[in-house]
């Protein structure tokens, strides 16, 4: 009988050649397929901008600026606080890294629902995607690219919030320590991922 193959597969131990674990290694190469679709994304704004100009506004005038930088400083101290939680786990810190867990879910849930307030006002205001003329001026090329670049990107938050809740509930469990930071790890480096994209998103489409 050959007990190597009987053995479990260790997705925790690094892979000969790579240097990490195959989890890690599995969020590394989907965020490669991440950046190259939001890449696409913010290409095809730029084009559509530049090559349209009269499609769309001065964001100030149509988008509340001022709200989503505060909305952006939020999703940022959600990365300082995966940072902790990550720190916690490293340090066996049952304690810290449950509480700045929490504080990362509740961070990122804050954003979503800031988006979504803001979404409401927009569309009270008549920005939407299929609108031919909003009273500060643009046309449909705006609220389309608009909707489509910020909703993936939520769309991308709620389900890492989702993601965090259930890390959460296993680091309740004690499922995390020390010598298991595979779980807390991975879900840092999606996180920090969306963080990022988003302050692309935040200067292109608010400040620019």
């Amino acid at each position: 009988m050959n007990h190597a193959a009987a053995m479990p597969l260790d997705e925790t131990r690094p892979e000969p050649g790579f240097g990490v674990y195959n989890l890690k290694l599995g969020m590394w190469v989907f965020l490669l397929s991440e950046v190259m679709f939001f890449t696409s994304l913010i290409g095809a704004y730029v084009i559509l901008r530049f090559a349209n100009p009269e499609q769309f506004a001065a964001p100030g005038e149509v988008l509340n600026v001022p709200l989503t930088a505060v909305n952006t400083f939020i999703l940022i101290c959600s990365s300082v606080t995966m940072v902790k939680a990550f720190a916690a786990v490293e340090r066996d810190d049952q304690k810290g890294l449950q509480l700045w867990l929490l504080a990362t879910i509740v961070l990122g849930a804050t954003f979503v629902g800031v988006q979504v307030y803001e979404y409401i006002h927009l569309f009270r205001d008549g920005f939407v995607p299929d609108a031919q003329a909003y009273a500060a001026g643009g046309g449909p090329l705006y609220g389309s690219t608009f909707y489509l670049m910020t909703g993936f990107h939520g769309l991308h938050v709620s389900i890492g919030v989702l993601c965090l809740i259930f890390v959460f509930i296993k680091a309740s469990r004690g499922a995390y320590s020390s010598s298991n930071v595979g779980g807390v790890e991975i879900m840092g480096l999606y996180w920090h991922f969306v963080d990022l994209v988003w302050i692309v998103l935040f200067t292109i489409v608010y400040l620019i």
